[in-house]
């Protein structure tokens, strides 16, 4: 059975938001009714920023239009902006990356890295044990010349 883009990706955002309230409720015990509007307001954002990549005949991968009317609409000048700012503050930023890696996750393809010899495998793990220490180094240093 064969899934079309608009089921993947209606079965995906479904996913998402379950999970969200999940995550959102046993790591950080935000209630799961206080959770919903924020959530939904996250769901639609990518829903329509996910409509707009394939309306608008641009090369432009469909996260751009989401990340730009994330912006839009949370932006002191739209009228919605403290609806969506409040409402999505109540989400923890680790439910939403709980989603994000899952999905990650999801694209990965096990058939290909197993044909690689055991050299790719210590060579993925160098990379990212070295942007692992980078980012914490980076992080370490801006933390102390903000005093953070």
């Amino acid at each position: 059975m064969s899934l079309s883009y608009r089921n993947l990706c209606l079965s995906l955002l479904a996913t998402s938001v379950l999970t969200m309230l999940v995550s959102n409720w046993i790591g950080y015990h935000i209630a799961i009714t206080e959770s919903i509007p924020g959530v939904l307001i996250l769901a639609g954002i990518a829903f329509i920023g996910i409509c707009l990549g394939k309306l608008i005949p641009l090369k432009i991968p469909a996260i751009v239009y989401v990340v730009l009317f994330g912006l839009l609409i949370s932006c002191p000048i739209s009228p919605i902006s403290s609806t969506v700012v409040e409402q999505t503050g109540k989400i923890s930023s680790m439910a939403i990356i709980t989603v994000v890696g899952t999905l990650a996750g999801i694209g990965l393809d096990f058939k290909s890295f197993r044909k690689q010899s055991w050299k790719m495998f210590i060579i993925a793990i160098l990379v990212f044990t070295g942007a692992f220490l980078i980012q914490a180094i980076f992080a370490e240093t801006f933390l102390r010349l903000t005093n953070g």
